[in-house]
């Protein structure tokens, strides 16, 4: 197993391999452009919050638009910023991110990510810590980019599917399987653009491709679940994360940490072993 990462481009992984076989989409060589990288983070929000624009604990809040012409600010600050290295060895990696609060997001956080390789699967955990001194919402996710080839089939579970208006807001909730019938497993490569939030998931899927490769991706602290299938595209986005997109506008909100707490998001992405053996050696680039 190897992962190339990336941290001065919003933290993001570059490249995750196995045995020479790319389990995620790899970033062109000196990209400096996160959409163009494997994974990247979410944090201190995940997804959109409307017209940038939010109202928590009495204060108003105006975010930045941060994503073109689009008209809502998008996943937050982390993916945008440069991150530090505090650590690297063989198989581990320790990023930071470090936000003061003079932006439009006004609480003060620090972030951090941990890479850890194993014989056949990477562990990433994302970690948000308050250091303003006032509560804050909170959110956490991760954005990696799966590999499609015309047979590539998903499974994972959910409990409902919310649909979305033009600009991918969440509008109406559904049944789960109203874009296809993911819990069977279905075929990834459609016409449609799907970008819309799961809730209720189980924490786990499956991504099987037409080569044979199987993907097996599973979280903890995630009760969400963000599909993004681009139409005809050769690669989809499965997005882990702790809250629907527009939370912090909506009954129920976001989640909130008081100062000095902590929220936790982990991600695994495991290639299974076959009989074949494995390579001696991980690395961390």
């Amino acid at each position: 197993m190897e992962a190339v990462l990336a941290p001065a481009v919003g933290g993001s992984l570059a490249a995750l391999r196995f045995a020479g076989t790319d389990i995620l989409r790899t970033a062109p060589v000196d990209s400096s452009d996160p959409l163009q990288m494997a994974s990247f983070p979410l944090v201190p929000y995940t997804n959109r919050i409307a017209h940038g624009r939010f109202r928590f604990a009495g204060r108003d809040v105006r975010m930045p638009l941060n994503f073109g012409d689009h008209p809502h600010s998008l996943h937050g600050i982390g993916w945008t910023s440069a991150w530090s290295v505090a650590a690297a060895a063989q198989d581990s990696a320790h990023l930071t991110h470090r936000y003061d609060g003079d932006g439009g997001w006004p609480w003060a956080y620090e972030a951090q990510q941990h890479f850890t390789l194993s014989d056949h699967a990477i562990e990433m955990r994302l970690t948000l810590r308050n250091i303003s001194d006032e509560a804050m919402p909170a959110g956490l996710g991760f954005h990696p980019y799966f590999q499609a080839d015309e047979d590539t089939s998903l499974q994972f579970r959910a409990d409902r599917l919310w649909l979305a208006t033009a600009d991918m807001l969440p509008v109406r909730q559904v049944a789960a399987d109203a874009l296809g019938d993911w819990s069977a497993g279905a075929r990834v490569r459609g016409n449609s653009l799907i970008d819309n939030a799961y809730g209720g998931w189980d924490g786990s899927a499956t991504v099987r491709r037409g080569d044979g490769t199987r993907v097996v991706l599973s979280a903890v602290g995630a009760s969400w679940f963000h599909v993004y299938r681009p139409p005809l595209s050769p690669d989809f986005c499965l997005e882990p994360v702790t809250h629907m997109p527009d939370a912090v506008n909506r009954p129920g909100g976001m989640d909130s940490i008081e100062p000095g707490a902590e929220k936790t998001l982990s991600l695994r992405i495991a290639f299974p072993p076959s009989d074949e053996a494995l390579p001696q050696r991980d690395k961390i680039a």
